[in-house]
């Protein structure tokens, strides 16, 4: 099982594929296995060499409780981190949610990094204090936890995902979570918005919180794509992988070519 070290903390990846280099970072309170659960990693990786992480404080990567070690710079570096223990210098990155909330980062502090950069179901401002947005809900117990997730995300899951998304949320280390979203989860990083020269795919679906502000930042981005689902909310955009995937394979193949 692949890991490296970044100041102390062990980041869990693993590679599938071959070709062009793509990194694939999760939503929170979720794994690199979601990739791969819903099917993501099966079609991508026929063309494109995965590099699938579990972000710190997730899966198999170290879980710290302390919210000073879950900065945008340190989560950054974790993806520099990986990158440089594959020898790779350059890579395309898809992150959802959360994943995508590190895209903006790695535009900020490494674009040199990027090739190109998907970001699906997030923006860079600062968050409100709804509950959905705020995750203040991570701090209830385990039974109100699930009922609430259930409400507010399952909606469209079919019984199978819906009893191994119940089962993963479980397993998480919420004290690490918490951590989490009590650091930079509330700053803005719009200011990188006019930087952004690497080609950029945003996608999320119109019923999304996160919608107006990804609608929005689009349009300070240079080379933006920005591709909408009507009627989508936030997890059920990612379980549209038939609507997904053709943007994604759209956007790569063009992005890739010499």
């Amino acid at each position: 099982m692949p890991y490296v070290s970044n100041q102390g903390v062990r980041i869990h990846y693993q590679v599938e594929g071959k070709g062009p280099s793509v990194v694939l970072l999760h939503g929170l309170a979720e794994t690199h296995e979601t990739w791969e659960i819903a099917s993501y990693a099966e079609s991508l990786k026929q063309h494109y060499k995965l590099v699938l992480m579990d972000a710190r404080g997730h899966g198999n990567s170290d879980k710290p409780h302390d919210p000073k070690v879950y900065s945008m710079k340190l989560m950054v570096t974790d993806v520099i981190a990986v990158l440089d223990d594959l020898h790779i210098n350059k890579a395309h990155f898809l992150g959802y949610s959360m994943g995508g909330w590190v895209g903006f980062g790695i535009a900020k502090y490494a674009p040199q990094r990027l090739h190109s950069l998907i970001i699906g179901c997030m923006h860079p401002y600062a968050k409100p204090n709804e509950p959905e947005l705020s995750f203040q809900w991570l701090k209830l117990d385990l039974d109100a936890l699930l009922e609430l997730t259930e409400t507010m995300f399952c909606s469209g899951m079919t019984p199978q995902w819906k009893a191994w998304t119940d089962t993963r949320f479980a397993a998480n280390d919420f004290q690490a979570l918490i951590a989490l979203v009590s650091g930079d989860w509330s700053q803005d990083f719009s200011e990188v918005l006019p930087t952004m020269m690497m080609p950029v795919l945003l996608f999320v679906g119109e019923t999304d919180p996160f919608y107006s502000g990804a609608k929005e930042c689009s349009k300070s981005i240079p080379n933006a794509t920005f591709v909408s689902f009507p009627e989508l909310g936030h997890w059920q955009t990612f379980l549209r992988k038939d609507l997904v995937l053709p943007q994604l394979a759209k956007f790569l193949k063009k992005v890739s070519q010499p």
